[in-house]
Formats: structure tokens, sequence, C-alpha cells
């Protein structure tokens, strides 16, 4: 079992744990697919790659072990600033649900606060937290928008998420330059096409 990593800014731990139980079962599954497939698991090079895999998921799909919402609360504050905010070029690594690929590229958040803001680190938490989960791009990235919405009640909230899937790139129709861009919106940027452009505009800027 790994430690946990203790975050001293706030009230939650970021926790890293490989259960015993599931690293074991896991070992055994991946073993079966191992020689399923053809291979020697005995070999040097696959004695110990079962438990690795079974490490790895785990610690790929760690986003069902935190509540987002703890995340959001932990650094919440009133603060009378109503200008949009925006945190871009979050990266993301996620593995889809119907191949069990990685799909990977990044996202851009923006929300306009209605009394209260949330710490900066905040937002790319969040993204992790449904990021690191089996999961569809379009709707991760109405999660992330959904949460903000509900728990810090802004006027508006914006994500685009833009990523490549390597069940496209390396199966299936194996286009290499393709990628995907997803959005949900919610309030202002949904309802006032010039904050929408607005945002658009911005996330296209490079950065400094």
């Amino acid at each position: 079992m790994c430690s946990p990593k203790n975050d001293s800014s706030n009230n939650y731990e970021k926790i890293e744990i490989y259960d015993e139980f599931a690293t074991n079962e896991l070992s055994k599954n991946y073993s079966s697919i191992l020689e399923l497939l053809g291979e020697d698991v005995t070999r040097e090079g696959l004695d110990k790659t079962p438990e690795r895999v079974a490490k790895a998921m785990q610690f790929l799909l760690q986003g069902y072990k935190t509540d987002p919402v703890e995340i959001l609360q932990s650094a919440m504050f009133k603060e009378d600033y109503r200008q949009m905010v925006i945190v871009k070029d979050i990266e993301i690594y996620s593995m889809c649900e119907h191949h069990l690929l990685p799909f990977f590229g990044k996202a851009h958040v923006a929300y306009i606060p209605n009394g209260k803001i949330v710490g900066l680190s905040k937002i790319p938490r969040i993204v992790e937290v449904f990021s690191r989960r089996l999961q569809v791009q379009e709707r991760m990235t109405q999660q992330i928008a959904d949460t903000l919405e509900e728990y810090l009640k802004p006027r508006g909230v914006a994500v685009v998420s833009e990523a490549h899937h390597m069940c496209m790139m390396m199966r299936g129709v194996e286009k290499q330059n393709s990628s995907a861009t997803s959005s949900a919106v919610h309030g202002d940027f949904k309802d006032d096409p010039r904050t929408r452009a607005e945002f658009l505009n911005l996330i296209s800027q490079k950065n400094l």
C-alpha cells in the first residue's frame, strides 16, 4: 500500500493507494489475458508485468476515490469579483471506456463568479477527478461544468476539452492527426453570445 500524500493547504488528502486484494486479483486476470494472447508470463520481461499493470490501472482510475465537492469546498471564498476567470491548457489523461485505451489533451475551464471564487489550483484538480475514470470525452466535459455550476453557483460556466484518442489512432480508422473537441456551457456563457465569444477568443490565444 502506498503512503497517503498530504496536501497541507486544504482539508482533504490526495491519496495513492494500491489495494492489496485488488492488486492480487487484477494481477491474476492480467496474467490470464497475456496467456490468452499467446504470451509466456513466466519469461523475464513479463514476470512482473501483471502486477505493474494492476497498480497502473488503480493509479490511472483513482478519480473514483476522490470527491470533487470536497476539493471545491476546501478553498471557496467570498469575493465580490464578477469578471471571467479562466484556467486553460489543463492537461488531460483519461481512459476510453469503450476500448480501455488512453485519450489525452487539454481542457479550458471558465466561470463568472457570483459572490464566491475558488482557489485556482482546485479547477485542475476537478478536471483530474473526472479524467481519472473510465470516460467518454463528452461526459467528462459535462461533469466538470455541472460540478462547478452546482456547487460554486456562478453566473456562468464554460468548459472546452480537446483530445487525441488512441482508439482512433492505433486501431479502427487509424487517423493519426485527428482530434475531438467537446464543450459544455451554463448561464451567461450559454445565454450571451458575446460572453461565449470572449471565452473562445481568450482560450485561442497563446500562453504568456
